[in-house]
Formats: C-alpha cells, sequence, structure tokens
C-alpha cells in the first residue's frame, strides 16, 4: 500500500498526517516539538506509523510545512503553512471559504478559491499578541491552566477589558486586574476578545466569505471562537477531527497530488527556499 504524507513542524507542536492512494485519512498525529525540527518530524511520523502498524517504506511522497519544514531532511516537498492549512481546510470541507489559522508564533487568514488554493491572505507576525504563545503566557500570569479558558470565559459575567497591543504589556495589565480583584472568569472573557479584535482585524484586510472556518490548536478553545463569532458577525464551521492537524492534513493531500505530477513528469523540482512565503 502506498502512503502519502504531511509533516507540519509549528513552534510548539508537531502533526503528522497520512493518506492511502484513494485519499482516505488513515490517521494524524501531535507531538510536543523538541529542541530540532528533524527530530520532531521523525518522532511524530515514527508515532503514527506505529500506531498504524505502517511502514516508513511504503511511504510514497512527504511534504513538509510549518516553520520547519526545510528542515525535514527525508521531504520530498515543502509548502508554505498558508497553502498547507487552506488546502487541509477545503479537503475537510469543499465549502469553506475563509480560513482563519491561530498558530503558536502567529495568526493567519486565508481566502479560498474553489480549487483550494489561496487568492490573498494576511498575518500577523510581527508580535505574539493573538496567538497560542500569547494565551500560555497569560495563563501562567493567572496560575490557570490553557485547557480551562474555554469554560472560564463562558463563566464570565463582566468580561475585564484587555487592550494592550504587546503581549508582555496584556501580561502586565492582567496581573492588575488581578490584583485589583478582578474574576479570573472575566479576564479570560477580556484575553478572548483581545484575540478576538485582532482576528477581525485581519479579515477585514482580505474579502472573507462564508464558510469560515478556524484551524490550529486554538480552535479547541470554545470560548475564543465564540468572541470570534460575536465580534466578527460570522458563523464559523467546526471542521471534522482535531483543528491542529489541519495543516498536516494539507501537506499530506499535496504530497498524494505531487506524487501523481511526478509521476507524469511535471511535478516541482525544487522545495520552497528557506524564509520564503510561497502560496
Amino acid at each position: 500500500m502506498k502512503l502519502y504524507a504531511g509533516i507540519d513542524i509549528g513552534s510548539t507542536t508537531g502533526k503528522a498526517a497520512l493518506l492511502d492512494a484513494e485519499q482516505n485519512l488513515l490517521g494524524t498525529c501531535i507531538i510536543p516539538a523538541t529542541e530540532r525540527p528533524e527530530k520532531t518530524a521523525r518522532l511524530c511520523l515514527d508515532q503514527l506509523l506505529d500506531s498504524l502498524d505502517l511502514d516508513m517504506l511504503q511511504i510514497a511522497f512527504v511534504t513538509g510545512t510549518g516553520y520547519g519544514r526545510v528542515r525535514i531532511p527525508f521531504a520530498n516537498d515543502n509548502v508554505s503553512e498558508i497553502t498547507c492549512h487552506a488546502t487541509g481546510a477545503k479537503w475537510l470541507c469543499p465549502t469553506i471559504k475563509t480560513v482563519i489559522d491561530i498558530g503558536g508564533q502567529d495568526c493567519k487568514v486565508m481566502a479560498v478559491l474553489p480549487n483550494g488554493r489561496v487568492s490573498d491572505f494576511a498575518m500577523n507576525d510581527k508580535c505574539a499578541a493573538g496567538t497560542g504563545r500569547f494565551m500560555d503566557g497569560q495563563a501562567r500570569a493567572m496560575g490557570v491552566r490553557i485547557d480551562e479558558f474555554s469554560d472560564l470565559s463562558q463563566a464570565a459575567t463582566a468580561p475585564a477589558r484587555v487592550s494592550a497591543q504587546c503581549s508582555v504589556f496584556a501580561e502586565s495589565e492582567v496581573i492588575a486586574l488581578i490584583n485589583g480583584g478582578t474574576e479570573v472568569s472575566d479576564i479570560v472573557a477580556g484575553i478572548h476578545e483581545s484575540i478576538a479584535s485582532r482576528l477581525v482585524g485581519l479579515l477585514k484586510r482580505i474579502e472573507s466569505l462564508p464558510d469560515v472556518t478556524v484551524t490550529g490548536g486554538c480552535a479547541k478553545n470554545k470560548g475564543l471562537i465564540s468572541s470570534l463569532q460575536d465580534m466578527s458577525g460570522l458563523s464559523i464551521v467546526q471542521l471534522q477531527g482535531d483543528p491542529q492537524t489541519v495543516g498536516a492534513i494539507g501537506a499530506a493531500v499535496l504530497a498524494h497530488e505531487q506524487a501523481g505530477l511526478a509521476s507524469k513528469g511535471t511535478a516541482r523540482l525544487l522545495a520552497v527556499p528557506s524564509g520564503a512565503n510561497a502560496i
């Protein structure tokens, strides 16, 4: 059985996905990132193969994505996470036209064409505000677990105002709110509203059309998704499976596509160079 693998090496986690020749999704895997992208990639793929009782020799094509995509020595190709998240979301739900990816260190919004390609995008990569790392920092400041954020925010009665654009200043603002006696649930709700407002700002920079979905680990946070829906006026479509693996799934779909082109002699011969943001 021929397999097609997608590997997404992010700043905090590594993700892998496997498709068979008929484009059936066989499985996905998520592991914490190690100190080296190549190690993360190998561990993640090996864990996924072991869980499915499959072998590396069965893999016909590997596509890497994420910030560590050029550091995967066994990948046949590498593609930007913008393209892979759009491809994965469209593959999972063909009606998707806008994708919001909230990653560990940046966030992006993408306008997606009917063929799954990206027509326009906007991203915030200058500051951690609005990202997974931003929420992690605020969680530490409040002494709560990040997985408690969703339930806490939904219990809020008067969301606090967290206005700082910088994640460091926002943490100071959160500490001041705690010391001032503000309920933790209200602070968390305020953090969600702050992130949602940044995402709405990105959405206004492209032609964002329904259906809209959110990918990345933060998409699991129902409180954040609720704030985003309220502030944007959009209904967010929840994709099947774990939204954190959408980039890896998209990379696997592109691996299948590129393998088919390679058999016809028309595949891309060069991987995307380091630092490129190709679409």
